[in-house]
């Protein structure tokens, strides 16, 4: 599971968590709001799809060159290529404020790269066919579910502390399944992460349209795109994983 750590900042700006701009504008400046916000969107997306990409890569090339079998052998290695994207997460997370938009920018590039490596264990235990069909289901999922949190007029943030409590149960259950090892917790947890990521992603979407509102023109922009490009990947990785964990083949 990748989503160990929000990164997000819990203020909200301009009307609220979801709600619409509270101040009235000129017209020209309503317009430039709006383009502005679409061009935050599309940056967010853009460093998320970039990532997913090339943890992709990554994840392939470190499984064909053979070095993913030797060191996903449960040993201090895999436990460390498993845990290293944790560091990445906890250092953008409470260290984005004192750090240079590069300096986020490279730690984010960074993690993904480590989360390649993690995600190579998943090469190693299922079809290739059954993890192209997760991903893809996965994807797709996602994308309706941003886009319902990017238009929608409901407010979500209501969720969010529902959420975050499904995910914190979630770990717990899969510590305990970690002693027990029982099927059927497993695909308890597997469809629930689903139900809980999918419900994530489009309070994080619209979460992180509100947190334009505060950022207009602020230095922290850069930063935040960034941020949330990681929070949105995370949610992605999360729902892919649960469904690959119920819907995906095993090799033989």
């Amino acid at each position: 599971m990748a989503y160990w750590n929000d990164p997000r900042p819990r203020q909200w700006g301009l009307g609220g968590p979801a709600g619409p701009l509270s101040i009235v504008a000129a017209p020209g400046r309503v317009g430039t709001y709006d383009a502005g916000l679409r061009r935050y969107m599309l940056s967010i997306y853009n460093y998320m799809a970039s990532g997913v990409l090339l943890s992709g890569i990554v994840a392939l090339l470190f499984t064909r060159s053979g070095y993913a079998a030797q060191a996903m052998t449960g040993g201090p290695l895999s436990w460390l290529i498993i845990l290293s994207p944790l560091a990445f997460v906890v250092a953008m997370s409470f260290g984005a404020n004192r750090m240079h938009t590069a300096t986020v920018q490279a730690l984010f590039w960074g993690f993904c790269i480590v989360m390649g490596l993690s995600l190579s264990a998943l090469l190693l235990v299922f079809t290739g066919a059954s993890i192209a069909a997760a991903f893809f289901a996965a994807a797709g999922a996602f994308a309706g579910l941003s886009l319902v949190g990017y238009t929608t007029k409901k407010d979500l943030s209501g969720m969010g502390t529902f959420l975050i409590m499904g995910v914190i149960g979630l770990i717990v259950a899969m510590l305990v399944n970690m002693f027990m090892q029982s099927t059927s917790l497993h695909l308890a947890i597997s469809f629930l992460g689903v139900l809980i990521f999918a419900g994530l992603t489009a309070y994080d979407t619209q979460r992180l349209k509100a947190r334009y509102g505060e950022l207009w023109h602020s230095a922290f922009m850069g930063k935040s795109v960034v941020l949330g490009a990681l929070t949105l990947y995370l949610d992605l990785i999360n729902i892919f994983q649960f469904l690959l964990s119920f819907m995906g083949q095993q090799r033989d």
